[in-house]
This record gives C-alpha cells, structure tokens and sequence, in this order.
C-alpha cells in the first residue's frame, strides 16, 4: 500500500491504516464512461480504489469533450474505455483497472459483474438501469446511481442492505417513453462532474461503511438555482420481487435453464424428501389422489400465490393428470425466476401404469 500518496486520506479517524486498507481491496465495477463515469472513474482512482471495471462499448466524440475531461480532440473515434485505462492508469499505476469495450447487455450482463462488490451506474439508458438493478438483487450488491437532465440532477444507492431497489423508486412501464439523455435534450457540462463525484463519495462510504449512504432517499441537484433537496421512499416487496424474478430470468436464460423431469420410478423418492417441495397441480375433483404428506395441492389458480414467498432456487417438482400441464407450468416458472424445477414426465398416468 502506497500509505505517502493517501496520507491525508488515512488521516481521518473514519479511514486511517484499516480503511485504507478496504479501499484497496475493493472491487467496483462502474457502468458509462461518459458524463458521469469519467468523474467517477478519476476520483475512485485518485482514492486508491484497488480493483475498477469499466464498461462502455462507445468511442469518443467531439460532442463530449465539453463534459468528459478525460479525452482530447486526438481521441475522437477512439474506444472510450481504451482511453480512460491509459489516462487514469498514469493517474495511480496501482489500480488494477478491467476494461469491458461493450455495452452493457442480457447476454454479457453476469459475466461482467462476476465478484465486484458494488456496481455504479453511469449510462443515459433507463433500460440498461433496469436491467443493473435486477443483476444487482440477484448479486445482493449495491447499486450507486445518478441521473442528468439539462439542469437537473438526482443521485440515490439501491439495493444497499435490505433497502429500496430502482423499480422502488421508478416502477418500469412499458407504456412510458422514458429514454430521455443528455444526447436528445442537452446538458449543462459542469452538471455531470458535480453528480460523478457525488457518487464516488457514496462508493467510498459504502465501502469505508461509514456516514449516511443515500439508501431509501433520492438526492436532487438544480445547478440554476443551487437547490438542493432529499426526498424519502421506500421498499416495494412486489418490486423487489419483480426485479429478482427478471434477473434469475436473465441468468436462466443465460444457463439454458430447463424443466427437469422425474421418472415414475424416482417419483415417490423424491416426494419422500422433504428438501423437496412437491404439487399436485390438478383441479380438485381429478382422481387418483396421492396420499403422501409431502405433496402440496395448489390447483394452477392458486399456484402464483402459494408460491410467492418461496426461494427461487427451491426444488420444485410439479405433477399431473398426463404431463402437459405440468411441463408448461414449470417453463411459465422458469421465466418467473425459478432455477430448480422440474416436472413428472407423463404424469399420473405414468404411475398408474406401474400400478401404483
């Protein structure tokens, strides 16, 4: 640890040696290297931050050198991230600094987050903003966001212990046309930078755990008339629940994650384990009944219901008459989130043909 170049930093009872310490060993993955990424980036450096992804897959324009001080005339055209990589890196050689030249996506989306332990959003893209809270549930990380608009803007942490997630706070609808960036509508160039190193600030208390991190309250900045304001909100658990299920529907899809079956001659071992968690999905009035204690009888209608509250990596094992219900109920289960279900092949039937 280089303990000259943070002095002043370790100086402060809140930090010191062990803080420090923290600091270097964090890993960050920060998410645009434009407006509010390039602040973001240099003051997570300058502090020592050991371990920095970055993700972009944009190159650098002419239109952005009013706002994003790491770049010159001479790179125009030049990947962003490439760029940022070399400027910081001679900025404090000792950060290991990942670069990702590609936005960031379905396909690519839990490959890039991988370890690092708190994400920052920095994109213009709504989005994008979903999609990295819903990897950022199923990651159980903190996500730092901040969000510009002309003259405007806002800065809150989701995701932080327990607390409110982004759909809390802006559920999405897909009605509502809300990709408004800096590109379409212009943005004061100072703007940016005020609100990147506000969220490094956040970074750094998250990982230091200390002062007061914006967690269930939303920070707004009006660069025209200085006024500052924080509003409260709150945790949403059908929010909550959504953005989990569309993150593991992510990761399902990204595994090529199925609906297993069972064979009739497994069938009554698994219903024995009561790890397991078996449903008879059919109505009440169908026949044969199965009489073991282990089987849940949840007709389709109350399925969703009954199964709000369960872990989305629960062993599920779903049966019925002949097999079709239950093997379109558990795809129908899959995209909901769940990673673990499976079905009885070919059903009741299959058992009775065995005579039991």
């Amino acid at each position: 640890m280089q303990n000259k170049r943070y002095d002043k930093q370790i100086q402060l009872t809140e930090i010191g040696i062990s803080g420090q310490g923290k600091i270097t060993k964090a890993k960050v993955l920060v998410i645009g290297a434009g407006g509010l990424g390039c602040p973001v980036l240099q003051n997570l450096v300058a502090a020592g931050v050991g371990n920095i992804g970055l993700v972009d897959g944009d190159v650098v324009d002419e239109t952005n050198l009013h706002r994003q001080f790491l770049y010159t005339l001479e790179d125009i055209g030049k990947k962003k991230v490439a760029v940022a990589k070399a400027v910081v890196s001679r900025q404090n050689p000792a950060v290991n600094i990942e670069v990702y030249p590609n936005y960031f996506t379905n396909q690519n989306a839990f490959e890039i987050v991988s370890d690092y332990q708190i994400l920052v959003d920095c994109t213009d893209d709504n989005k994008t903003r979903y999609l990295m809270n819903d990897i950022a549930l199923v990651k159980n990380i903190p996500m730092v966001y901040a969000s510009i608009h002309q003259f405007e803007g806002q800065l809150s942490v989701f995701n932080y212990q327990n607390g409110p997630t982004y759909r809390c706070l802006f559920p999405e609808s897909k009605d509502l046309k809300m990709n408004i960036n800096c590109n379409d509508s212009g943005v004061l160039g100072v703007l940016p930078n005020l609100l990147g190193v506000m969220q490094a600030n956040e970074v750094l208390k998250i990982i230091l755990g200390i002062g007061e991190v914006l967690n269930g309250k939303l920070f707004l900045y009006n660069a025209l008339t200085s006024n500052i304001q924080t509003i409260n909100f709150f945790l949403n658990e059908v929010e909550k629940a959504k953005g989990i299920q569309n993150g593991l529907a992510v990761l399902n899809k990204l595994l090529n994650i199925g609906v297993g079956t069972i064979a009739s001659k497994d069938f009554f071992t698994e219903t024995a384990n009561e790890n397991n968690l078996v449903i008879d999905i059919r109505e009440t009035y169908e026949e044969p009944k199965l009489e073991p204690e282990n089987i849940n009888v949840v007709p389709l209608a109350q399925l969703e219901d009954f199964l709000k509250d369960i872990k989305r990596n629960q062993k599920i094992i779903l049966f019925c008459q002949e097999g079709n219900r239950s093997k379109l109920t558990g795809e129908y289960l899959i995209k909901k989130g769940f990673a673990n279900v499976h079905h009885l092949s070919n059903g009741i039937e299959s058992l009775l043909k065995k005579n039991i």
